[in-house]
């Protein structure tokens, strides 16, 4: 069989499917149960089919789209991200296509393989967690971009703020506060995100000569739910505390909950401390002391730099803080 007369009804025969699940596993695959997905990817790979061969082939042009990837529609830094890559793209004649990785890695992979077949002239891939070799191969295809993921490990272009900084200045302001029984509801235990942000509360906690031990670290998975949870541990434990550093806004907010039901008062009894400054936290009861991430100004960033990459050029990549943003869920400390 021909690599140039490859039909879709080949591909459906070889992999024992209908044609039109080819077309869905072509056109919106993460819609496909992922045993027949794999099956007509690998009949696909097998046969050397290409699904944007005859896009490459009309005239060597442009398709003016960018693909975007975010690791999960829903959650509001995340969104904040892929708003400022559309406001950074209004104007320049490029249109956004997203697709989203609902937090899982291989999802994430596929999404991002599915938007290089449609052809689009860069991408943007927001957060995740595929290895940095799987990015370098996309790069290798089409101008790739990292935002709002550390990636030590890899040379491409990458705009992120440093999770280690923001770990360090949450928890001096608790410090700073007159806090030192302070415990920190971390996110995933293997996230590179909270990785950094729990170095960096250990960091500052060390640096206060204040000694942490794993009673004082909780692991969530940057949901609410989770932070309420861990309210409900610490109580099991019995580890006395007056500050609680959450590692984003969401778990700060579950957190506040479960201290409202045990009835214990923020800031009087606990003072309490997020991560991104999503809109709902300055009209959160009392208003949610937090670290700012600039996720809309990444994701301008991103806009600007992934066109200088397609018309050849070098972004000029901006610096990227993690400011204190002081409300009313922090009070000071008085000693005893």
């Amino acid at each position: 069989m021909s690599k140039g007369r490859i039909t879709i009804q080949d591909i459906a025969n070889r992999a024992e499917v209908s044609k039109s699940t080819v077309s869905r596993v072509l056109n919106s695959p993460l819609i496909v149960q992922a045993d027949k997905r794999e099956r007509v990817m690998a009949t696909m790979a097998e046969l050397g089919y290409e699904p944007n061969q005859v896009a490459r082939s009309l005239a060597g042009g442009r398709s003016m789209t960018i693909g975007i990837v975010t690791q999960n529609i829903g959650t509001p830094f995340y969104d904040s991200v892929v708003q400022g890559v559309m406001q950074g793209l209004n104007g320049t004649g490029f249109s956004p296509i997203v697709g989203d990785a609902m937090l899982k890695q291989n999802l994430f992979l596929d999404a991002a393989r599915t938007l290089m077949g449609r052809n689009v002239d860069g991408l943007i891939l927001i957060a995740g967690d595929i290895p940095s070799e799987k990015i370098e191969e996309l790069g290798e295809q089409k101008p790739t971009l990292v935002v709002a993921r550390e990636m030590p490990d890899w040379n491409g272009v990458n705009i992120a703020t440093n999770n280690f900084q923001i770990g360090a200045n949450a928890t001096q302001t608790l410090i700073d506060h007159g806090h030192r029984e302070i415990v920190h509801i971390s996110g995933p235990a293997d996230h590179i995100d909270a990785i950094g942000r729990l170095a960096g509360f250990q960091h500052a906690m060390q640096q206060a000569g204040i000694e942490v031990t794993n009673d004082h670290i909780i692991h969530g998975d940057f949901h609410a739910e989770s932070a309420a949870d861990a309210i409900e541990t610490l109580v099991q434990r019995g580890v006395p505390y007056t500050a609680i550093f959450a590692a984003n806004d969401l778990m700060a907010f579950g957190a506040r909950l479960a201290l409202h039901r045990r009835q214990a008062s923020v800031p009087d009894q606990v003072s309490l401390i997020g991560v991104d400054d999503q809109p709902e936290s300055e009209w959160m009861i009392p208003p949610l002391t937090t670290i700012r991430q600039p996720g809309k100004e990444m994701g301008q960033a991103a806009a600007t730099a992934i066109i200088a990459m397609i018309n050849g050029g070098q972004p000029d990549l901006p610096t990227l803080g993690g400011d204190v943003v002081l409300r009313e869920s922090v009070q000071q400390r008085t000693a005893t």
